[in-house]
């Protein structure tokens, strides 16, 4: 969505458009590529609807009732195919531990990924089938339709604005007190408020070129780092009794752990530069920006 909102001499509604276009081209374009294995296939499917989500949940107000169904449909959409999501989540946790350089063996390291692998492979067998990759592909044909008859010219940033603002107050609001003490899913809500926000931002980045690049690089460190706690607490749920890394689970907390508590003191910090305005101040600065970049009149 990067470069939508253009110069002052255009409509913010082409620019939603041309954002839309581009997100659901994506969206198409995980299905069909063969060069992505089906994990990336996965991954690029749920990016370009997550990405979609934030278009729709902006657009909420100007466009209403359907622009709040297509969002819970591609939800659904993006739950179908969870599945493999979390085996490889667990896959990326391990990664990071060893980054940390942290005591465990190469050995059991080695069977931990096989068997996640394993897992993820199995997963997507059963839920990235060809019903599912149909289904998405059908909500996208209609997404498109649907693209067509929204009145998007008629849309002007000031329409926007509270969208904006309202998805800024959403994750401000979850940012913890106390982060250590945080559980899992108040963090992973955070984590997609957060996702939202930067997608959101990608629209009106270029209003401020410089300011939004540092602030777009910051949303993504900050988003980066609450997926890195948010894979740590799959791969412990892959430890629990009965679970298929249970065996180990007495040598990997511990480690986990420690990762999560690295992971939270930077996402602290983060948060912290990210959600320093206030909303109301953060509306004001959206809508002066978009001020300054309208054509005087003559």
């Amino acid at each position: 969505m990067r470069g939508v909102a253009g110069g002052g001499d255009s409509s913010f509604g082409d620019g939603l458009a041309t954002a839309a276009r581009s997100i659901i081209a994506d969206g198409r374009r995980a299905l069909t590529d063969p060069e992505l294995s089906e994990p990336e296939a996965v991954h690029e499917v749920r990016k370009a609807l997550k990405r979609w989500r934030a278009l729709l949940r902006l657009l909420s107000r100007p466009l209403g009732e359907q622009a709040n169904q297509l969002r819970a449909e591609a939800r659904e959409l993006m739950r179908a195919v969870a599945g493999a999501r979390d085996a490889q989540s667990a896959l990326d946790a391990l990664a990071d531990l060893r980054k940390a350089d942290l005591p465990f063996s190469t050995t059991s390291t080695e069977t931990i990924r096989t068997r996640l692998t394993e897992m993820r492979d199995e997963a997507g067998a059963t839920s990235f089938t060809k019903s599912t990759r149909e289904r998405i592909s059908r909500y996208l044909d209609y997404a498109t339709l649907s693209l067509e008859r929204w009145p998007l010219k008629a849309i002007d940033f000031d329409a926007v604005t509270d969208g904006l603002t309202s998805t800024y107050r959403r994750a401000r609001q979850l940012v913890p007190d106390g982060w250590e003490d945080s559980e899992a899913e108040h963090l992973h809500d955070l984590r997609r408020r957060v996702v939202e926000h930067r997608h959101q931002m990608d629209l009106v980045e270029p209003l401020w070129p410089r300011l939004g690049k540092v602030w777009a690089e910051e949303a993504q460190r900050l988003r980066n780092q609450l997926g890195s706690c948010q894979d740590l607490a799959v791969l412990t749920s892959f430890t629990a009794p009965h679970q298929p890394l249970a065996p180990w689970r007495s040598r990997l907390l511990p480690l986990i752990q420690a990762r999560r508590n690295a992971h939270l003191k930077s996402a602290a910090r983060l948060a912290g530069r990210l959600f320093a305005e206030k909303p109301k101040a953060f509306r004001q600065r959206m809508a002066a920006l978009w001020s300054a970049r309208s054509p005087r009149k003559q």
